[in-house]
This record gives C-alpha cells, sequence and structure tokens, in this order.
C-alpha cells in the first residue's frame, strides 16, 4: 500500500448533490490530473470545488501558464449520458465502493457501474489470460469460472476475447464483472456486444474511464490494475512472456494479492508466461480446489520478515530546483515503483511525494497504473 499519500489513509466525504458530484467529475477530467494528484488536491483543499479553485494557482507555481480546469460543460453532459443509460456512479469513501479496490495505492475516483453492482460487495477472483487462447485454455477458463462460481465467488475479468471472454461467459449465472478499458457503455472488441449486453442484464460492468470514450493503448493497464484491485487472487489461465496478463499478476502482487497460474507446454509461447510465473512463486492450479486453498491458507509471516526502515534525510535546506533536478535524474522511460524512487533518493515520502505531483503538472513525469512512475518522453 502507498505511504503517506494513499487516499485510503485519508477518508473523503463522497459527493451527495448532482453539484458535488460534477466538481469531483471536473477535477478528475482536468488536464494533468491523474488520481494521485487528485487525492493529494482533496486531502489539501478539504473538497473538490476548493481544489479547483485553487488548481489554477498550482498550475501556475509549476510554471504552467494559463491553465483551465475541465469546462462544466464537458462533464455535464458525461454526466447526462451516465444518467441517460442508467449507469450508476460509486465514489471512493461511500459504502457501496469496494473495500479491497479501496485499499490499493492508486484506486479509481469514481466507478461508474452498468449492472447489478450489488455484485461488488461479494468476494471476488479474477481470471485472465491470451486473447489468441488454444482450445485447453478456454476450457480451462470455463471451468475454473464455473466451479468458483459455485463456490460463491465472481469471477472478474477484462472482457477481452479469449479467455477473458470464456471466463465471463462460464460464470453468467453465478456472478461475473467486466472491467472495462474504454466508457463503461463502449464496447470493445464490438465481438463481445452479445457478451457484454448479458453482463449488464446478469452481472456488472464497470470502468473509471469517462462515459462514451473508445478505449486506446494507454487505458488497457490503468484497467488492468482494477481488475486485480477488485479481486482477493488472480488467476492467470495462458499468458505469453510479454503480455497484458503479467502486468495485471505484477500489479496484483504490488497489491498484495495471491497470484496463481495454470502451466502450460514448454513447447506454446502462451503457457510461457505461466510458467515464469509459477517458476518465481505463484501457486500451480489444476482446478478451484487449488485456488480455494490457497487463498484460504494462513500467511507465513515468520518466511517473511518486515523490512528494515531505510534511513532518510530531510530536504529543510536543500532547493526546490535541486530536488526536481534529483528526481528527473532517477527517472527514465521505463516506469520504476514510486516507492524505490523515494528510497533511491534516501529522502521522506512527505518530502518527494508532493514534489513528484508537481512534476506530474508540469507534464515532466507520467503516472503508470500499480504505483509506477516514469519520465516523459
Amino acid at each position: 500500500m502507498a505511504k503517506d499519500l494513499s487516499p485510503s489513509t485519508h477518508p473523503l466525504t463522497p459527493p451527495l448533490t448532482e453539484e458535488e458530484w460534477l466538481s469531483w467529475l471536473r477535477l478528475l477530467r482536468s488536464r494533468r490530473v491523474g488520481v494521485t494528484t487528485f487525492f493529494r488536491l482533496m486531502k489539501e483543499h478539504g473538497n473538490a470545488r476548493a481544489a479547483l479553485d485553487a488548481l489554477p494557482e498550482v498550475a501556475a507555481k509549476a510554471g504552467v501558464k494559463d491553465y483551465q480546469p475541465c469546462p462544466f460543460d464537458v462533464v455535464a453532459s458525461e454526466w447526462r449520458r451516465a444518467q441517460d443509460r442508467g449507469v450508476e456512479p460509486i465514489a471512493f469513501g461511500s459504502d457501496s465502493y469496494p473495500s479491497a479496490l479501496a485499499e490499493i495505492p492508486d484506486p479509481p475516483p469514481i466507478l461508474w457501474c452498468l449492472g447489478k453492482s450489488d455484485l461488488l460487495a461479494r468476494p471476488m477472483i479474477a481470471v485472465i489470460g491470451a486473447r489468441n487462447a488454444s482450445s485447453l485454455g478456454t476450457r480451462m477458463a470455463r471451468k475454473l469460472a464455473q466451479d468458483l462460481g459455485e463456490e460463491g465467488f465472481v469471477v472478474v475479468s477484462g472482457m477481452a476475447r479469449g479467455i477473458d471472454a470464456a471466463a465471463h461467459h462460464a460464470a453468467l449465472g453465478s456472478g461475473t464483472i467486466a472491467v472495462m478499458a474504454g466508457g463503461v457503455d463502449t464496447i470493445y472488441p464490438t465481438e463481445n456486444t452479445t457478451l457484454a449486453e448479458e453482463i449488464v442484464e446478469k452481472g456488472l460492468c464497470v470502468s473509471e474511464i469517462a462515459m462514451s470514450v473508445t478505449p486506446n493503448a494507454r487505458h488497457f493497464p490503468r484497467r488492468n490494475r482494477i481488475i486485480s484491485g477488485l479481486a482477493r487472487a488472480v488467476i492467470v489461465v495462458e499468458a505469453a512472456a510479454k503480455s497484458g496478463s503479467l502486468i495485471t499478476a505484477r500489479n496484483a502482487l504490488d497489491q498484495g494479492r495471491d497470484v496463481l497460474a495454470v502451466p502450460g507446454h514448454p513447447f506454446d509461447p502462451r503457457g510461457s508466461g505461466c510458467n515464469m510465473l509459477i517458476r518465481d512463486g505463484a501457486t500451480l492450479v489444476r482446478s478451484a480446489k487449488d485456488v480455494i486453498e490457497s487463498i484460504q491458507r494462513p500467511e507465513d509471516n515468520a518466511a517473511n520478515p518486515p523490512a528494515i526502515p531505510h534511513p532518510q534525510r530531510s530536504t529543510d535546506c536543500i532547493a526546490t530546483s535541486e530536488l526536481h533536478a534529483q528526481i528527473l535524474d532517477r527517472l527514465g522511460p521505463s516506469p520504476i515503483p514510486e516507492d524505490q524512487l523515494i528510497r533511491d533518493l534516501n529522502y521522506t515520502a512527505q518530502v518527494i511525494s508532493p514534489e513528484i505531483s508537481t512534476l506530474e503538472i508540469e507534464g515532466k513525469i507520467r503516472r503508470e497504473p500499480g504505483g509506477m512512475v516514469a519520465r516523459a518522453c
């Protein structure tokens, strides 16, 4: 869990009126305001309206001239589309917000929900894998999803073709949640249109992305952290050595979730990612029984002693410009964990995290799902 700026340590009052909802949306949709910056501004200013008022000044201090928050008409249109479609917004801090998702370092401030939102209160397990799945892979995904559903678990996946679609189909009767990469009202891929309609009727589609947005490449890693964040455990059925499924598995590990994998044939590249996960410590899965036994196993705290605190120094005497230079020098185009950056710099999180947010607003760094940061190209 993220330190210091984790929203779970700073309870927010969720929006109750339409005006408050629109203020939340305006802040969240404003340029260069990511999830972490949203929570930081809410913490500093108390509510979204005050944060919006302060945002131009914050941007000006970061060197961004003539900054304007997201226009009111943009979020008003999004709000109307949601109401017309019957989409329910769930805000961080509300009783209906899934507790497991609230614990990750970068939870979505708002979830758009289309379908049976009561599924979010039930225990969930994610089943994910290759889009170009084999016949055996899809059979395994269906069997796992069906058996886990019979045991009372909601099956979470990303509604991609292949393993995701097979898992959703098998769990329609027992409960399934599709985490969308685009707007919750935008079906992608289009071949899953019928499946999406069935999920809306019998299960739930969720997304943090604005209504009616067609997904692009940057949306999928953001979606993946929600899949793992909702779930008690993540099962990878088939995955290549470099695949989105392994990104989700890494997110799951960062979030403290169990990662399990179905072994694959050594000659099939669709099994190489799963075999790598098992080699590196993931639980081998042959059936739903293996999954249930794994998540019910008590943690061996003796095998994982607490980390020794790393000595850190203050920045009372250091110039902000020098600190920014040190942060940027440590970053490259490949994302690294924010807490690793803090340790490497040997400062406290209270000092570094606000400066990272400032650099994000300036457009000099970018945040990635799972608490990762990288230098902007």
